[in-house]
């Protein structure tokens, strides 16, 4: 299991379950919504997923149609992004995670997109636009 929690701790979740599908995604808006040069989040599914403190503290955007990106409404944390279309699955921000994930980034998507200052310093496979999964 593993657990999570925003910057002030007014929220907390656990994980019950794997992750899958992590990534470094570049495009303006996560870069936007995390106040960084890329964002790096891995794929889980709802089932496995459980808010344990504060659910009542997010703030849900809606980042464009049908996805939803929730974040602490005190401290700002990105903790969640979740699907219309994809119900069944969220995209999980691994910044927000208070354990080892088990997983890192397999690729960077959107890097045409990617911060002028930032220069992409690994080996991993980069995808101009996407390769991103939309989580």
């Amino acid at each position: 299991m593993l657990h999570g929690s925003c910057l002030c701790g007014r929220i907390a979740y656990t994980v019950n379950g794997p992750l899958s599908d992590a990534l470094n995604c570049h495009c303006g808006m996560c870069r936007k919504a995390h106040g960084a040069a890329f964002r790096s989040r891995a794929t889980v599914l709802a089932k496995d997923f459980a808010w344990t403190q504060g659910e009542n503290q997010i703030t849900w955007y809606a980042s464009s149609p049908g996805n939803y990106r929730g974040f602490c409404s005190a401290c700002g944390t990105p903790l969640l992004s979740r699907f219309d279309q994809m119900p069944d699955v969220y995209g999980l921000p691994l910044g927000a995670l208070d354990d080892d994930p088990g997983i890192k980034p397999e690729r960077h998507v959107h890097v045409d997109s990617k911060a002028p200052w930032h220069d992409i310093a690994d080996d991993l496979p980069r995808h101009p636009q996407g390769q991103d999964t939309g989580y």
